[in-house]
């Protein structure tokens, strides 16, 4: 089974055909189709670096779980309480 690996929004991500990832937002429609590099392809050995395009459909976007961020000095009276909800764009992997 092909593979490759995906570099968006300043992450990488392993991807297959068929396969829905979510990435850090993008700023593309629900349904529209777009095309990202490829750091890799291949199948097992056959690794190729460099030069690949992936093709992948736009299904929705969204945001994550909240994330608290909790900070505190013992002693000093002091507490901040800060919570977070990372934005993200999910995708299928149509081509490879």
């Amino acid at each position: 089974m092909s593979y490759a690996i995906i570099k968006t929004g300043g992450k990488q991500f392993p991807v297959q055909e068929g396969q829905t990832v979510r990435v850090p937002s993008l700023k593309s429609d629900e349904g529209s189709s777009l095309e990202i590099d490829a750091l890799v392809m291949g199948e097992g050995a056959k690794a190729k670096i460099g030069g690949g395009k992936v093709s992948a459909t736009v299904i929705g976007h969204g945001r994550g779980d909240k994330i608290i961020v909790f900070k505190k000095k013992r002693r000093k009276q002091y507490k901040r309480k800060q919570g977070h909800r990372q934005g993200f764009t999910e995708i299928r992997i149509e081509k490879i």
